[in-house]
């Protein structure tokens, strides 16, 4: 048995809820209510290219009896052997609220509400002016983007001017923050630049582009390396993207990407963000750390 269609812990996020369908998750989101009772781990494993699983052990007695799933699906349609979950049984005939979108990757961190936790990573990110947190954003992985949407040069969907996704890799054996940030960024252009999951090319297609910044960088006191490229687009003024990978501070200490998205052009936000964010980044519960390991590390330009 699979469990009934319900709100459950977001396996990316584990502070925030997830409308499971019954059959496989959706991109609805919203904050978790105040429970009156423990809350029932989530349906299932995650999704996206290159990211680690969280899945969340809430305990699952409640008041009414509870239905055990023997099998939980991964968002590939595989079999996640890992958690099986378990199903409070319906409490009423009407069935489960109808979903409603809300802000999906993170929280507020508690007394500073500048900071963006990511807590599976094990960091947080600074919220600068122009940011928000991700509300309707139908990418995995996103932790803040800039405010609004606007029509797409392209003539075909919605663009947004700023982007930041964090993310573990898992996919490779690699360890090297160099060797994986340069394998990444190509990637990252072309996921922002060229073509969407639909094959739409929102900004008409990379024409060029050009490394404007590469190298070494200490980041949550770890030591990182960042690559940046400026991108030419067919259409529009083009943008700037980074992937820029660092160990992580908890768990295995498994690399950690973080990629950014900025429009070039005077829409886009400040280019200078992205040096802000990196130097802000912190782990977790640890607003003030900022030196250790790598701390004179600079990238070149």
């Amino acid at each position: 048995m699979t469990p009934p269609p319900g709100w459950y812990p977001d396996p990316h996020a584990p502070h925030q809820e997830r409308w499971w369908d019954g059959t496989a998750w959706t991109e609805h989101r919203r904050a978790p209510e105040a429970p009156a009772g423990p809350v029932p781990p989530p349906p299932g494993g995650g999704t996206g290219r290159a990211k680690a699983v969280a899945v969340t052990a809430a305990g699952a007695v409640l008041v009414a009896a509870i239905v055990t799933a023997a099998v939980a699906f991964d968002g590939d349609g595989g079999t996640d052997t890992r958690s099986a979950p378990t199903a409070p049984a319906p409490t009423s005939p009407a069935g489960p609220p109808e979903p409603t979108p809300e802000a999906s990757a993170s929280e507020t961190s508690a007394g500073d509400p500048a900071v963006v936790e990511d807590q599976l990573n094990g960091v947080t990110f600074p919220l600068l002016d122009g940011w928000v947190r991700p509300q309707h954003v139908a990418q995995d992985d996103v932790v803040m983007t800039t405010d609004g949407t606007y029509d797409c040069p392209g003539g075909v969907g919605l663009c947004r001017h700023g982007m930041v996704f964090s993310r573990t890799v898992t996919e490779t054996d690699e360890t090297s923050p160099e060797a994986l940030a340069k394998a990444d960024i190509e990637d990252a252009a072309d996921e922002a630049y060229d073509r969407d999951r639909l094959g739409r090319e929102l900004h008409g297609g990379i024409d060029s582009h050009q490394v404007v910044k590469s190298g070494p960088v200490a980041v949550a006191g770890r030591a990182g390396y960042l690559v940046r490229w400026r991108v030419h687009t067919a259409k529009g003024p083009g943008g700037y993207v980074q992937s820029l990978v660092f160990p992580s501070s908890v768990g295995t200490e498994s690399p950690v990407l973080v990629r950014y998205v900025f429009d070039a052009g005077d829409d886009g936000p400040p280019l200078a963000d992205m040096d802000r964010i990196t130097k802000g980044i912190r782990p977790f519960g640890d607003a003030d750390t900022g030196g250790g390991v790598g701390s004179s590390i600079g990238p070149s330009d």
